[in-house]
């Protein structure tokens, strides 16, 4: 399969090439002092490129077709997966995912959306998008972990709930609303992270909790900026600019207070270190679980409501 390389990406591949060529050469000439200093201009120009990217490039790396998933997560950062399935009422939804988990010394119950690395395997997902018994599917599982007590992590990372004609027939309103009712008083904690997108309602359906981490580059809004500026200027070409004005990367979050942490991603993404980004995560994972184990109950439900209360600011 093809590298994916993003437009803000290639002049950095270009140079990483020219460093391939170079050390190639090496076994036959004595160019030590120029590969170092060629490596020096790689790390520099990463450094600069990352450092400063806009909101519609943070958005093209969320959704950067190498970027880990949410069973990558899971694989690299739990060991004793069992995976749940099924609604109990229509179906299996594969675009969720979920089960017990064991994350070092905690007994977690992980639910998350899953996207397809191919057609073949985005057709299997629906693309991350679920339908209603997707949902539903994630509730059982929640009031499962709730009856065990045990606590809850969802990750998110999906373009939105599936918006198709069967989908409103199944209750797909009712079901995401459901979860958001159900949700805020889960007497469990429950820590929601942003891997990739989060896209509206699509995202809320499993975003209430106690804690709302959110990777580095990762976006979180009630539209895309495709469909804002389709909206607004009756065309996509307007997307960039849409997604300034949406304020929707996690820096934009946390200034907001509509998240509560940033962590922080490998240089370039974390589709360049699955494996750091996952332990990244996970460090940040078990430090919030230490803290939310230590809440009673009553106590967690009401700082939850209080939470989300807060958010948002109003003139009367």
């Amino acid at each position: 399969m093809a590298k994916t390389v993003l437009d803000f990406e290639k002049p950095i591949v270009e140079l990483e090439a020219k460093l391939e060529e170079m050390k190639q050469l090496s076994d036959k000439m004595n160019i030590e002092g120029e590969i170092i200093k060629i490596e020096e201009k790689v790390r520099e120009l990463k450094e600069g490129v990352y450092k400063d990217l806009t909101r519609w490039q943070r958005v093209q790396l969320a959704r950067h077709p190498d970027r880990p998933y949410t069973l990558d997560y899971i694989y690299a950062m739990t060991s004793n997966f069992i995976e749940l399935h099924g609604d109990r009422s229509y179906k299996d939804d594969k675009a969720i995912v979920g089960g017990f988990a064991q994350l070092d010394e905690f007994k977690v119950m992980i639910i998350g959306h899953q996207k397809g690395r191919d057609t073949k395997t985005n057709l299997y997902r629906n693309f991350g998008m679920p339908n209603p018994e997707g949902y539903r599917k994630a509730l059982r599982l929640m009031k499962l972990a709730e009856k065990f007590n045990k606590p809850v992590i969802t990750m998110i990372d999906t373009p939105g709930a599936y918006p198709g004609l069967e989908a409103e027939e199944r209750g797909q309103a009712e079901a995401i609303a459901k979860n958001l009712f159900e949700m805020s008083k889960l007497r469990v904690p429950i820590i929601v992270v942003i891997i990739g997108e989060g896209a509206s309602g699509g995202a809320l359906g499993i975003g209430v909790g106690d804690r709302i981490l959110m990777l580095e580059n990762c976006w979180y809004s009630v539209i895309s900026p495709e469909s804002c500026s389709s909206i607004l200027w009756r065309s996509w070409d307007y997307k960039e600019q849409a997604a300034e004005a949406l304020k929707l990367t996690a820096p934009d979050l946390l200034e907001q207070k509509l998240i509560d942490k940033i962590v922080p991603e490998p240089l370039g993404g974390a589709h360049k270190d699955h494996q750091q980004a996952a332990a990244n995560l996970k460090a940040i994972l078990k430090e919030e679980l230490q803290q939310l184990i230590k809440i009673k109950p009553d106590k967690l439900i009401e700082n939850r409501l209080e939470k989300f209360g807060r958010m948002g600011e109003f003139v009367e």
